[in-house]
């Protein structure tokens, strides 16, 4: 049964930091692309970064240069980094796995919220 379970979010002030973290299990972790998604109210969900299982990255345009994605295959984790926080950064932050080319996925985790206020 795959788990992926988010923690690290809170309240941060403008131009401040957070690391998210989503520890999983029930699958092979080296073999899946894993991503980070947003969703705030009244938007839809939109990605934030991937990492695959390789080790490529790729980041949505609004958080290129303040957010890194990384991921310990030791540990089955995968990891947000967030600098620089903006009061727009503010949303549910959810952790997405796939396989892509084996119909694995996508799995999701129940979310974890980011808020960025003064």
């Amino acid at each position: 049964q795959v788990q992926l379970v988010e923690s690290g979010g809170g309240l941060v002030q403008p131009g401040g930091s957070l690391r998210l973290s989503c520890a999983t299990s029930g699958f092979i972790f080296r073999l899946y692309d894993m991503s980070w998604y947003r969703q705030a109210p009244g938007k839809e969900r939109e990605l934030v970064a991937t990492m695959t299982s390789g080790g490529n990255t790729n980041y949505g345009g609004s958080v290129k240069g303040r957010f890194t994605i990384s991921r310990d295959n030791a540990k089955s984790t995968v990891y947000l980094q967030m600098d620089s926080l903006k009061p727009e950064d503010t949303a549910e932050y959810y952790c997405n796995t796939r396989r892509p080319g084996y119909g694995r996925g996508p799995y999701w985790g129940q979310g974890t919220q980011v808020t960025v206020s003064s």
